[in-house]
């Protein structure tokens, strides 16, 4: 229990409206979780998989309406309207509240009330926060034990200060006598995943999945978060953290934000093809960055375990997320072989014969329908990778040298290059985006815009977000000290639709220029859009057959830009009086240089 007056009233509030038949705080310890588990198995919500191919790990499959995070029912109840801006959907906070409550309203009957005290970040980090979880599912809270630091610990470190309070339920109570579903949850339409910027808080209703339910995940780490980094001055950001060390020792963190589908953590896991270099991970998704004493930027993962995509995950694609979830995991919506362990598509060797789909059907090659959910996840203990860094909880954070944006672009943008400043960097990352054709998500084909990749997890009108950035510069004591910002582009195709670049572990080629650019290498040439690659410095030796692809994936096509601005006026629109100047006055400039190009 706590001696927190303000979360035991809280919970008391919450029991009275909920109504559950009891209530557990978590403690976090390897009994608890066993408990827990052990209960869903024999009740049929689980499946133990085989302990000697996959140790301490379990199955589950969610119920077919609860397979993903649901945009559409994700509301900012921001007080005033136009602060959610045009990229979130907004409700009145007092309205939602009121329908909330209605629904929360005898919710937990026939369930336990779990309450779960989590950190945000190391224990007692300057840059960290707390949070308590309620919620009536068993599969949140051992989830959550491995996605976050969870349990009596960090009452110990809350005492008696403020935490952000997330309720959550899956919206499906029992009668007496009557026997769960292997997936409670409401329907669609009874589905919200709301958040109150003003008062920090996250209502969660009808939905048991992933980041709808994990409310430390996407709600917290981000829609939450980049509220209280606003207000406070600091960045809440969906970004990996990886290190990078040369054949000298010589080591630099870089943070990167890319799109969906871009290979965000392909990269944070990276094994680089160029002997001597090391790449380490200190986080695959969010990151959480503050300025130092000294000037410079930090960063921690604010996460504890990785909430992977399954599908296309292989010994080739990513050996060191393979390796983290061999064991200690929990895994949702893949398929079910006939041995014990989990199967999905482009895993790297046949489907068993036998296999059970996510559907909980045999599986059937000519029925068309995939074995593995597209979105089925694994959540593994980030502290299992192969390649986990030695400082990634350290509570200061580490110094971040470089910022990296990215998007999936045909076209147009070049393998590499660097902005001019900060605040060119930030109009780089406020244009990102990918291509889409329309056969991909039944829209016009063209580029997709992501801001910073924020788009879906920015808590506020996105031209506020802008506006933070420049002022994040503004602010900064000492701006040489500032990460440099640069974007790549691993998805170039020639005009037979054929990728240039080889991707994955080569990779490491274009983050070793970057790494003597930040090391003041002379290596670049100045053009319309930013600082290139000079022509054969991009370290290309044993990459046989690439190298007559270089010309093209380092080309800034003056005409292919022009085409770009374009766009991005279209783009720009959206934000209109709320867009801050600063972004004008580099797109203009961008606009000018084009012309004298």
């Amino acid at each position: 229990m706590t001696s927190n007056e303000k979360l035991k009233t809280w919970v008391k509030e919450w029991a009275d409206l909920c109504q559950p038949d009891n209530i557990h705080w978590c403690d976090g310890s390897d009994e608890e979780n066993q408990m827990l588990l052990d209960m869903m198995v024999k009740n049929g919500n689980a499946v133990k998989l085989n302990e000697d191919k996959r140790p301490g790990s379990y199955y589950f499959q969610s119920d077919p309406s609860d397979v993903a995070r649901v945009e559409n029912r994700t509301f900012i109840c921001s007080e005033k309207q136009e602060d959610a801006g045009p990229s979130n959907n907004w409700s009145d906070p007092r309205e939602m509240k009121s329908i909330l409550r209605g629904l929360y309203r005898d919710c937990m009957k026939g369930r336990t009330m779990y309450i779960i005290p989590f950190s945000m970040g190391p224990l007692g980090s300057e840059i960290s926060h707390i949070g308590i979880e309620i919620t009536d599912s068993p599969y949140v809270v051992v989830n959550m034990r491995i996605m976050t630091r969870m349990g009596k610990a960090v009452l110990d470190i809350l005492g008696n200060n403020d935490f952000v309070p997330c309720i959550h339920s899956v919206g499906a109570p029992l009668k007496p006598g009557e026997k769960d579903k292997k997936w409670p949850c409401a329907p669609i339409e009874k589905k919200y995943i709301t958040h109150f910027p003003e008062t920090n808080e996250i209502w969660s209703f009808g939905s048991g999945y992933g980041g709808n339910a994990l409310l430390g995940k996407k709600c917290f780490a981000l829609r939450i978060a980049s509220n209280m980094a606003r207000r406070e001055g600091w960045l809440a950001e969906h970004m990996l953290i990886m290190g990078i060390t040369n054949p000298e020792g010589v080591k630099k963190y870089f943070a990167a934000a890319f799109p969906s589908a871009c290979g965000k953590t392909n990269l944070a896991m990276l094994i680089p093809t160029i002997p001597g270099w090391k790449v380490e991970c200190v986080g695959d998704d969010i990151a959480w960055m503050k300025l130092g004493k000294d000037g410079r930027l930090y960063a921690i993962n604010p996460e504890y375990g990785f909430f992977g995509v399954a599908p296309f995950t292989s010994m080739k694609t990513n050996p060191n997320a393979m390796l983290s979830c061999r064991s200690n995991s929990i895994f949702t919506n893949t398929a079910l072989t006939p041995d014990g362990d989990v199967w999905w598509e482009g895993i790297g060797y046949d489907i068993p014969e036998n296999t059970i789909t996510w559907t909980d059907e045999k599986y059937d090659a000519a029925s068309g329908k995939p074995a593995a959910h597209p979105n089925a996840r694994f959540t593994s203990p980030a502290g299992q990778c192969p390649v986990i860094d030695s400082d990634w909880e350290n509570p200061a954070g580490v110094p971040i040298s470089a910022i990296l944006f990215g998007g999936r672009r045909p076209d147009t943008l070049p393998l590499v290059y660097q902005s001019f400043d900060w605040n060119h960097g930030v109009f780089t990352g406020s244009i990102a985006g990918s291509e889409v054709t329309a056969a991909a998500i039944g829209l016009k084909a063209g580029v997709r815009r992501d801001p910073f990749a924020m788009l879906p997890f920015c808590g506020y009108h996105m031209g506020d977000y802008f506006t933070h950035w420049i002022k994040t510069g503004e602010n900064a004591p000492e701006k040489d000290k500032l990460p440099k910002i640069f974007n790549v582009n691993w998805f170039k195709k020639d005009a037979g639709g054929k990728f240039l670049w080889p991707g994955y572990g080569e990779n490491i080629r274009a983050l070793k220029w970057i790494f003597e650019r930040l090391e003041g290498a002379d290596n670049a040439t100045e053009t319309a859009i930013g600082y290139v690659p000079k022509e054969g410095t991009i370290d290309i030796e044993g990459l046989n057959g690439f190298e007559k692809n270089m010309k093209e994936l380092l080309k800034v096509d003056k005409n292919e830009w022009i085409a770009e601005a374009e766009l991005i006026t279209t783009h720009y629109e959206m934000f209109s009086e709320r867009l801050p100047s600063e972004l004008n006055i580099q797109f203009e400039a961008l606009k000018e240089r084009l012309l004298k190009a």
